[in-house]
C-alpha cells in the first residue's frame, strides 16, 4: 500500500509542481521567488518533492530547453502553448536528472497530465511524442558511453 500512497503523494507533486511553473510562466516571474515568497495558489500544496521539481526545473532549465528545442519538431520553446512546455520541461527534468523515477514512468505521468490539462486537443500526443524521441537520444547516449 506504501507504495500506491507514494505514486498519489508523486501525481500530486507534479500536479503542484506543474501549476506554480505554469503560473509563473503567465505571470512572467520567478518560480523560486515565488516559492521563498510564499506567493503561488493556496490550491498548491508545495511539498517537499514539488519544490525539488521546480528547483530542478529552473536549475536545469537551459539543458532541459535545449533538449526540448532538439526534438520538437516544427515547434519552438517559446512558442509551445504554457501548460505543454511547462510539463515538458517537469518531465524531461524527471527523465534526466530524477534517478529513482524510470524514464517510462516520467513518460507516462507527463502523458496523463496533459490529458487533463493541455493546452490543445493533441496534447497527450505531442507530449508523448516529444519525450519520446528524448527518451531515444538518452537510450543512445547511454550505449554510446558503454
Amino acid at each position: 500500500m506504501a507504495s500506491k500512497s507514494k505514486k498519489h503523494e508523486r501525481r500530486r507533486a507534479r500536479e503542484d509542481a506543474l501549476s506554480l511553473l505554469y503560473s509563473s510562466d503567465i505571470m512572467e516571474s520567478d518560480p523560486i521567488a515565488l516559492i521563498e515568497a510564499g506567493e503561488f495558489p493556496e490550491d498548491i500544496e508545495l511539498g517537499e518533492y514539488a519544490e525539488s521539481l521546480v528547483r530542478g526545473v529552473v536549475e536545469h532549465r537551459d539543458d532541459i530547453d535545449a533538449r526540448l528545442a532538439a526534438t520538437s519538431e516544427n515547434w519552438a520553446v517559446d512558442r509551445m502553448p504554457v501548460v505543454d512546455r511547462a510539463l515538458l520541461r517537469l518531465a524531461v527534468y524527471e527523465m534526466v536528472y530524477v534517478d529513482d523515477v524510470p524514464v517510462s514512468v516520467a513518460i507516462n505521468e507527463a502523458v496523463e497530465l496533459a490529458k487533463v490539462y493541455g493546452g490543445e486537443d493533441e496534447s497527450s500526443r505531442f507530449v508523448n511524442g516529444v519525450l519520446g524521441r528524448i527518451a531515444r537520444t538518452m537510450e543512445g547516449a547511454d550505449s554510446d558511453g558503454e
